[in-house]
């Protein structure tokens, strides 16, 4: 495939540099808002002391969660639901909605409807585009900012890696794989129309970071065989296609047997691998050794990925250099899924 221009080259390298210059800006003056009090919620809290945001508060369902959580992060917590306290509190910099996924869109709309207009969706946002769309046209109409928060497309590695690919001349190839390990799930923490749609709910996470890498696809064949009682539309998925870009991918998750989710990405003279996600190793071309790749992480100790997108959201400028999930790529991210893993749309 042709070379990439030294302009994209470049800005790769400065998109990383910007990233992980996110940890030299100071937070402590912003508001923000958590509609949640789940572990999600939680990640988030971490995130924002790690920040060093002063005021933050958080929206609960009961007084009980409301008072765990201000006992353990000396912040105001409002029970009563998002529906009663978008309207109790007043108004933040950042409003970060990490809810059931059913609850997702709802709740960001309130917050649309209560002035909110910085807002963070939790990932996927919802479970079909219908909902999403929706969103848009509140948001549009609002002039308000949404993100969906796919976390793993701020991780420091994968901006690391795409320095690394674009200097080499970019991606020659990929293949991802997005196994589940379906006999740790817990089938009671979500609603049976989430685990239907399982490759949504979560195996979109390591699919979306697959084409942040390589891009969308231009042609996919998509394979899904067998089922599960809670998700008939297959067990194993095997595809292949190309992206706009001229990258050859391919997939594969075996759900009835072993694995883990994993990325490898292939240039003329590296191939490097994202397995577990969070880390990044590099085997040269003409060598069966592989080696880890450093890279920086402007905010360790967090859940990586969280505080960088977080970040992001309050220093707006930075987006042009790391580019956050808006919904039109959410609903895109979603028709994909759809295909790999053979939902009807």
């Amino acid at each position: 495939m042709p070379g990439l221009s030294r302009d994209l080259i470049e800005g790769r390298h400065v998109s990383y540099q910007h990233l992980i210059s996110l940890k030299s800006r100071d937070y402590s003056n912003f508001e923000v808002l958590i509609v949640g009090a789940g572990w999600m919620a939680g990640q988030y809290a971490e995130a924002l002391k790690k920040l060093g945001v002063r005021r933050f508060g958080m929206v609960c369902r009961s007084e009980a969660t409301a008072g765990r959580c201000r006992e353990r992060y000396g912040i105001e917590a409002v029970p009563g639901g998002f529906e009663r306290g978008l309207r109790q509190l007043g108004g933040f910099d950042l409003t970060i909605v990490a809810l059931p996924i059913h609850e997702l869109v709802t709740a960001a709309e309130a917050a649309i409807e209560c002035g909110h207009r910085n807002i963070l969706v939790e990932k996927p946002g919802a479970l079909t585009r219908g909902p999403l769309a929706e969103l848009q046209g509140r948001a549009d109409a609002a002039r308000a900012r949404v993100r969906v928060a796919y976390n793993r497309l701020a991780y420091p590695n994968l901006w690391q890696l795409k320095s690394l690919v674009a200097a080499e001349g970019g991606a020659t190839s990929c293949r991802y794989t997005f196994t589940e390990l379906v006999r740790a799930m817990d089938f009671d923490k979500e609603r049976p129309e989430v685990y239907q749609r399982w490759g949504i709910a979560n195996s979109l996470h390591v699919i979306a970071m697959a084409h942040d890498l390589i891009g969308p696809p231009e042609n996919l064949t998509a394979l899904q065989q067998g089922s599960l009682p809670w998700h008939r539309s297959g067990d194993r998925f095997v595809g292949a296609g190309k992206t706009r870009a001229g990258v050859p991918f391919s997939y594969h998750a075996d759900w009835s047997s072993g694995g883990r989710w994993g990325i490898e990405v292939m240039t003329a003279e590296n191939a490097y691998r994202l397995m577990p996600l969070e880390d990044l190793y590099r085997c040269p071309r003409g060598s069966f050794d592989w080696a880890p790749v450093g890279f920086e992480t402007p905010f360790p100790g967090v859940k990586p990925g969280v505080a960088e997108q977080t970040a992001v959201m309050l220093a707006p400028d930075v987006e042009a250099h790391v580019p956050l999930v808006a919904l039109q790529r959410a609903m895109d991210f979603i028709t994909l899924a759809e295909k790999i893993l053979g939902y009807e749309d």
